[in-house]
């Protein structure tokens, strides 16, 4: 059956100042976000294992996928404006962990923002489970440039009553620009320093 979509929020977050000094560049951060029914949890017949969830994820992903995808794009004006993105999902409490990550890690979920935004790296994610007003924690990093450390961050947001017991919350975030006066570097000077090959970072 179709995802069935409670409500949807949409996020945006713009910082101007940080550390006690002006942006060059302001931070935007968006984030589009559902609450749908949980396609595997049905509060009347109580807990029940589901060994397939294929069905589900065939129903939900797609079309779920494809509207938060076009929330961050209306936002940010076009996919190229995006820098950063990831996604996350939080399952309700008589829910399983499985059943969040079984929405946001297939590519019939992923591959409408990815192709969106033009991006190479993968989605960075959250799945956690939670009753409502849990936080939603959505980590970004680059689109296309993993070890890109000025854009490493986190989204951070709730709903006050989201998700409920047969909910799941499922989010995709994004952001234009990175982190304001950002100075520690990117990974690639480190793994130099440390005599690294970028291609082998743990040296195995």
């Amino acid at each position: 059956m179709p995802v069935e979509i409670r409500k949807t929020l949409l996020h945006v977050e713009e910082t101007l100042i940080e550390g006690n000094k002006k942006a060059k560049t302001p931070l935007i951060l968006i984030a589009a976000v559902a609450v749908i029914k949980n396609p595997w949890v049905d509060l009347l017949k109580g807990a029940v294992f589901i060994a397939d969830l294929k069905p589900g994820i065939l129903d939900v992903a797609p079309e779920l996928g494809e509207i938060l995808t076009a929330m961050i794009i209306k936002e940010a004006g076009s996919g190229d404006k995006v820098e950063a993105y990831g996604k996350s999902a939080i399952v309700g409490l008589k829910g399983e962990i499985e059943h969040a990550s079984g929405i946001i890690h297939t590519l019939r979920f992923g591959n409408f923002y990815r192709e969106a935004v033009g991006a190479k790296s993968y989605l960075s994610f959250c799945n956690t489970r939670g009753g409502a007003n849990a936080p939603i924690m959505i980590p970004l990093m680059d689109k296309n440039d993993v070890g890109r450390r000025s854009h490493y961050l986190t989204i951070q947001l709730s709903i006050p009553d989201a998700p409920a017991d047969d909910e799941l919350v499922i989010a995709l975030g994004a952001s234009i620009g990175g982190r304001p006066h950002h100075r520690i570097g990117d990974r690639y000077q480190d793994l130099k320093d440390l005599g690294h090959d970028v291609d082998n970072p743990a040296s195995v």
